[in-house]
């Protein structure tokens, strides 16, 4: 691309890894020692060289101790997962009405996030490639707002006090009103969904790339990434029977990962595995269906 950058990501398969198994979600049973080194094996056959994970909790930590242990060759982003700060009015779920305490409580628990993911890319600096100071923390829909200033503080904590770049994840259509943090962290990382926006499959890797060359032309001068791209196989809603599918996630992976091994662009597929705990009352939720594996570790393609 002709681009040098003074932290950056040097080109690698990539893909979003969150492990948990039937039964098991971030805040209840985590996923075992054996099921993480069974998982990671697999990735590493299937060529990937990163995962992105999201918090600093007890199943990053092991799956930190398994690369390092087993010596596998992958790297971790980690980032947190922050709480909202701010009451989101358009959350998709409905206007939040979080109170003032509830929303400091908030904020306080992101700051320990952080000082936990400081202390994890302190003691793996080997294992942990890159940071992240949040993730879709902009975009009113998910629910979990918080301001651009406090983005722009926590990334300039983690810029004193680890050597990894940080980066921040966000929805491709929101960057181009974040200024500020573009500015403060090393990566930019786009997130960029054609199969929530309605788009085709024949169109959907067309929509991908000017989603990334329009991130690019806004900020010529930062490393864009794709932290997360991706097509569910399954779907309970009739609007989307149409796209949700095994040969559209295969199409659209394939035309993706053609794009990034010839442009060295880093894409972080979403996801690894199925995650049913995203909706155990719905398995055939979209949420529940973006892996490239089943929930019993079986290749979808």
């Amino acid at each position: 691309m002709g681009k040098t950058f003074e932290k950056k990501l040097p080109y690698k398969k990539a893909i979003c890894y969150s492990g948990y198994r039937e039964g098991q979600c971030p805040t209840g049973e985590m996923p075992s020692k054996e099921q993480i080194s069974e998982d990671l094996h697999l990735l590493v056959a299937d060529g990937y060289g990163y995962i992105r994970m999201y918090e600093p909790n007890a199943h990053a930590i092991t799956a930190l101790q398994v690369i390092r242990e087993e010596k596998l060759p992958l790297q971790c982003m980690i980032g947190i997962d922050s709480l909202a700060e701010i009451n989101s009015t358009e959350c998709i779920t409905g206007p939040q009405t979080f109170s003032d305490a509830e929303l400091a409580a908030h904020a306080a628990s992101n700051d320990a996030q952080l000082d936990r993911l400081i202390a994890l890319a302190n003691e793996y600096t080997d294992e942990i490639v890159a940071v992240s100071v949040g993730n879709e923390n902009r975009f009113p829909f998910v629910g979990h707002l918080v301001s651009e200033e406090r983005l722009v503080a926590h990334t300039k904590k983690l810029h004193a006090a680890v050597k990894q770049p940080v980066a921040f994840c966000e929805v491709d259509i929101d960057w181009k009103n974040l200024d500020a943090i573009a500015n403060a962290v090393d990566i930019i990382g786009i997130h960029t969904y054609p199969y929530h926006m309605d788009v085709a499959i024949e169109d959907a890797f067309a929509e991908t790339k000017e989603s990334f060359e329009s991130a690019c032309a806004i900020y010529p001068d930062k490393q864009i990434c794709f932290t997360e791209l991706g097509w569910a196989t399954r779907t309970a809603h009739d609007d989307h029977a149409d796209y949700a599918s095994v040969a559209n996630q295969k199409r659209y992976l394939e035309e993706v990962a053609d794009y990034l091994k010839s442009e060295e662009i880093v894409g972080f597929v979403f996801e690894a595995f199925d995650e049913l705990w995203k909706d155990p009352s719905s398995p055939a939720a979209s949420e529940c269906n973006w892996g490239i594996y089943d929930i019993n570790r079986k290749k979808k393609w």
